[in-house]
């Protein structure tokens, strides 16, 4: 498995509930570009459109020695799921609060583009300022415990 990129803001920002990975529908030079790691998923999210699954706001750059046929960079992407977790996900993001949130781009051992895909909600800012706090507390322990040693 080889990581191209990781979205660290979802993991901060976003409570994530559950994690599918997903087939990601690409055209062109966008595989080559992909395995530049030109790829930006902070802004990203997914919606499920008429039984599919779609990526949005996810930046995708052009090749450089690729033509003038290069897609748009923030065009819309299918992803590859079963009809069971399409199922679930349309579900859960009905229920009021949970989103759909890129986590990770990799290339499966065969060479095909995935995508992991969490099924989030947002934290609020007093969540944010409580997990760092406990964060730093546990660092402070473990100093004090290589301090005693």
């Amino acid at each position: 498995m080889n990581i191209v990129a990781t979205n660290r803001k979802a993991y901060r920002d976003y409570e994530i509930f559950e994690e599918f990975d997903a087939g990601l529908v690409l055209k062109g030079c966008e595989v080559k570009s992909l395995r530049n790691g030109a790829i930006t998923l902070s802004d990203g999210y997914g919606q499920v459109k008429d039984g599919e699954v779609f990526l949005f706001n996810v930046h995708v750059s052009p090749y450089k020695e690729g033509n003038i046929y290069n897609p748009d960079p923030k065009r819309v992407r299918k992803l590859l799921l079963k009809k069971s977790e399409i199922n679930k996900l349309y579900g859960k993001t009905q229920q009021k609060g949970y989103t759909i949130v890129p986590l990770k781009v990799y290339f499966s051992d065969k060479g095909k583009a995935k995508i992991v895909i969490g099924l989030a909600r947002g934290r609020r800012a007093y969540d944010k300022k409580e997990r760092i706090l406990k964060k730093e507390m546990k660092r402070e322990l473990l100093r004090t415990r290589k301090a005693v040693r």
